[in-house]
């Protein structure tokens, strides 16, 4: 089997990657057409981690603003005109693909933002992955009741994170 590589994806993917946010994501549910809307709005920050012939992952980001969260399996309807960072809005990969996978998407991600003139990355990171994050280059910031009061739904211990671009 080949190594497993990001390609960009494909609304034919949608399929598997909705099946891999519920084996991954089953506290924090998505819809289909909520995964799709992201696709289409910015296909460019959406991969899939292919492995052989099937899909082990996937990677959606998008063009968005600091500090405001977008909700989960919440439609977003447009992206901002005047968007200031770029959205991690989720990494999911089947437990046997994991180990130095998420490098490479972030790399992609960090290409496409410099390239949109975009100097700054943000997740929320959940399920205690604040470490991996770490080691990819984002810290966390300290959320005022406002903050914390957005990434609620993302689930206890879940941590908003920036990765500075100028700065690297």
């Amino acid at each position: 089997m080949s190594k497993p590589h990001w390609r960009p994806a494909h609304a034919s993917d949608l399929p598997a990657i909705s099946a891999i946010a519920a084996r991954i994501h089953p506290d924090l549910p998505e819809s289909p057409a909520v995964l799709a809307e992201k696709m289409r709005l910015s296909p460019d920050g959406c991969r899939v981690l292919v492995a052989g012939d099937e899909i082990a992952g996937y990677g959606l980001s998008h063009p968005w603003k600091r500090h405001r969260i977008p909700p989960l399996d919440g439609l977003l309807e447009r992206l901002p005109e005047d968007a200031d960072c770029l959205y991690v809005h989720d990494v999911a990969v089947l437990p046997d693909f994991r180990g130095g996978v998420a490098r490479p998407y972030v790399a992609d991600v960090e290409q496409l933002a410099r390239a949109s003139g975009i100097t700054t990355l943000a997740l929320v990171s959940v399920y205690a992955t604040q470490p991996l994050w770490q080691r990819l280059g984002f810290r966390p910031v300290t959320a005022d009741a406002a903050l914390r009061a957005k990434f609620a739904s993302y689930g206890e211990g879940a941590t908003y994170m920036l990765r500075d671009l100028a700065a690297t």
